[in-house]
């Protein structure tokens, strides 16, 4: 937008990393972003030191909806408003500025169907980060089985890219006349070279397979030995319950496709309970018990939920720690 002879950026997409429990904020669901504005040539130099490509859509707006954008953007500018709870999925940077957008306009907005996509929330996320297995790995971890729903195309623009696909095939109906949404668009930075940090050399299902044969290895000295090893119990039922803490916080997240996530069948912090019986030897029978069912129940929800890479073979793990208790425990 143009304003006192400069363009202006606003970006609805300003947040704070130092606000008290940020990450555990928005994990929840409830972190707060701000809408800014910057001078165009300071947001185009900021794109450029990162190496991000800009794409700009001029949108064919009258007068009149110009001036009713600009004012609805003052008025998101206003100390009182111009903070707003972030929602992922439904309340982001890009559905707010879909949102004004859509509340300036006069005329009838017709949007084109789009029935060659349809990927599901999991699939558009992990599309994104396909260069980085254990950042898809923690989404994949923390995202609950309707983030394996097809969203509806107007659900789909939370992400810019299928916003911009929209908005360029989109028309505007005023007096018997189409015109289209988007006049021109143009590229204002093109893409730089960006530093992509190195992830762990490792895959998580290479990790889960080095994860098995070592848990087969256990198995059979257990075998041999016929008994158990307690620290070795301890520790899987760390690594299964610990991070089921976190598992079952996102259940009360406000985030809509945390709130029912099957991978609590696996990791849940249930096993943190039983430790000192497990240690004890005191009837840990219930424990074992425990496991086989919860096991069981989440290889065959598998057929619902896309759970993250390598789960499935810590599954397998978690079945084997089962049978070797209960043919060699004492």
């Amino acid at each position: 937008m143009r304003r006192g002879g400069h363009d202006w950026v606003f970006n609805y997409g300003v947040f704070n990393y130092h606000t008290k429990f940020f990450v555990l904020r928005f994990a929840l669901g409830q972190t707060d972003y701000e809408l800014e504005a910057i001078p165009f040539s300071l947001f185009r130099d900021i794109y450029r030191g990162y190496g991000s490509q800009v794409t700009e859509q001029v949108i064919n707006l009258t007068n009149e909806e110009k001036w009713k954008l600009q004012a609805l953007l003052v008025d998101n500018m206003q100390e009182s408003n111009r903070i707003y709870r972030y929602n992922y999925f439904d309340n982001n940077c890009t559905t707010k500025a879909r949102d004004i957008i859509e509340r300036c306009l006069s005329r009838k907005l017709q949007y084109a169907d789009r029935q060659d996509y349809t990927p599901t929330y999991r699939e558009m996320i992990n599309a994104h980060t396909y260069r980085h297995p254990w950042a898809a790995f923690g989404n994949d971890l923390l995202l609950g089985v309707k983030a394996d729903f097809k969203p509806t195309r107007r659900q789909q623009e939370f992400l810019p890219e299928n916003l911009m696909y929209d908005f360029d095939r989109a028309q505007l109906y005023d007096d018997g006349n189409y015109v289209s949404l988007v006049k021109t668009r143009r590229e204002v930075v093109p893409p730089g070279v960006q530093v992509i940090e190195d992830d762990f050399p490792l895959r998580p299902r290479e990790c889960a397979y080095l994860l098995c044969v070592l848990s087969l290895i256990m198995a059979a000295i257990e075998f041999r030995r016929k008994k158990t090893f307690v620290w070795w119990d301890v520790a899987w039922m760390l690594a299964v319950g610990v991070p089921g803490v976190l598992i079952v916080l996102m259940f009360f997240s406000q985030h809509p496709t945390t709130s029912t996530n099957l991978q609590v069948l696996l990791l849940n912090p249930v096993p943190l309970f039983f430790i000192p019986t497990v240690i004890r030897r005191n009837s840990p029978t219930r424990y074992w018990l425990f496991s086989a069912l919860s096991v069981s129940l989440f290889l065959v929800m598998g057929l619902w939920q896309d759970y993250a890479e390598g789960l499935m073979i810590l599954a397998l793990c978690l079945l084997l720690r089962v049978w070797s208790n209960y043919k060699n425990g004492k």
